[in-house]
């Protein structure tokens, strides 16, 4: 029976190492497989990104956005305290990340949001823009200013 202690011992080794060489292996095609998901699902060159900022960091209080692309929705978000907090210290939020063919489009936004003066206001905006191969990224900047503190939203396209 001792005799036989060491050859266990050697083969639950050997085994081991051979399930970590697998284990490897698989993380390995694990990864592959992600890339090429990414790749086939986002493809760079049909990408568009919509970024949000706000300019006037005191003036507005952001309650929420909703976005849509050709008339149909593609994000809405409802801002907690934090997330506006955040962006009035100059973040910025990725609101959508989607894919679109090539040519004219309409990007419309709604936003909504309580001004300085403590006005509740709802504001649409829409930005037609021309999606040309290779990724487009849009940042919406939002800003309110004295002295009727209403919400102005501008497009800008980043190189």
């Amino acid at each position: 029976m001792l005799l036989l202690l060491p050859a266990a011992t050697k083969a639950a080794t050997e085994l081991d190492e051979e399930i970590e060489t697998l284990s490897a292996e698989v993380a390995g095609h694990s990864a592959s497989v992600f890339a090429l998901e990414q790749k086939l699902l986002h493809p760079a060159n049909t990408r568009l990104a919509v970024f949000l900022t706000l300019q006037s960091r005191d003036a507005l209080d952001l309650d929420s956005v909703e976005l849509f692309v050709n008339g149909q929705p593609v994000a809405s978000h409802l801002y907690t305290e934090r997330e506006r907090a955040s962006l009035e210290r100059g973040g910025i939020q990725q609101l959508f990340t989607g894919n679109l063919k090539n040519g004219e489009h309409e990007l419309k936004t709604v936003i909504t949001a309580r001004s300085a003066n403590d006005d509740f206001v709802r504001r649409e905006s829409v930005h037609r823009f021309q999606k040309r191969p290779g990724t487009l990224r849009l940042q919406m900047s939002l800003e309110a200013r004295a002295p009727d503190y209403e919400p102005r939203v501008s497009f800008v396209e980043w190189k």
